[in-house]
């Protein structure tokens, strides 16, 4: 008898795994307005808060990456009869048979890029609380070592830093170039091109902006529930 097919692991593009990370993160932390509607779930990708690199999506380039998450089955459209608009929300947890630890860890990958063990800990704490850094680890380890495919792995210690990152593998494997210290570069005089500096502030402007509309929908669906 034949051992049953491995399933591959679904392999994410970048607005994909932003997408992700913003549907787990509204989910768990503000539950109140979880599934989000498309408007909300592009100002949630462009905010600049928590997230990096930071972006500027527009609401085509978000419904592309539910697509694609819907065909990986990580994410599904919600049309109740109370509500005039779709609604959005994420399978994660169900996919991967996730509990609220590895969940809150995968989040905060997906959003904020290759981390130390440190540095996820505080930034997971409004989701789950680690009660130590083995604890942390571990759960980083059982990713890593998951069957059938690991969806963790950890980076090569870079230059000039002491702690190794970890990364998620759901946008594929990633690479880990060694780089020069950030003091380093300081004392060199370098500074980023007067272009890029200026697509990120550009970047940033626009989140900005989402963010303030995202607050006054907010508020003004607050004011819904009050009448």
């Amino acid at each position: 008898m034949q051992d049953a097919p491995v399933e591959a692991l679904p392999v994410l593009t970048e607005a994909e795994a932003r997408v992700l990370g913003c549907l787990v993160e509204k989910d768990i932390t503000t539950p109140d307005y979880y599934p989000l509607t498309l408007n909300a779930l592009t100002n949630a990708c462009n905010q600049i808060n928590n997230r990096d690199p930071v972006v500027a999506y527009g609401e085509q380039e978000v419904v592309r990456a539910i697509d694609g998450l819907r065909e990986k089955k990580l994410a599904y459209r919600f049309e109740g009869a109370d509500s005039r608009v779709s609604k959005f929300g994420h399978r994660l947890p169900e996919t991967f048979e996730f509990g609220r630890p590895e969940t809150s860890l995968l989040c905060v990958l997906l959003l904020r890029g290759p981390q130390t063990v440190g540095e996820l800990r505080g930034r997971t704490a409004r989701m789950h609380a680690f009660q130590s850094l083995e604890e942390t680890e571990a759960v980083l380890d059982r990713l890593a070592t998951r069957t059938p495919a690991p969806l963790v792995t950890k980076l090569a210690r870079q230059s000039g830093m002491k702690e190794q990152r970890f990364a998620h593998l759901l946008c594929g494997p990633v690479s880990s170039p060694l780089a020069a210290p950030e003091t380093t570069r300081s004392q060199r005089g370098d500074s980023p091109p007067a272009e890029a500096s200026t697509v990120r502030l550009e970047a940033e402007v626009a989140a900005l902006r989402a963010e303030v509309a995202a607050l006054r929908q907010e508020l003004a669906d607050f004011r819904k529930q009050l009448e």
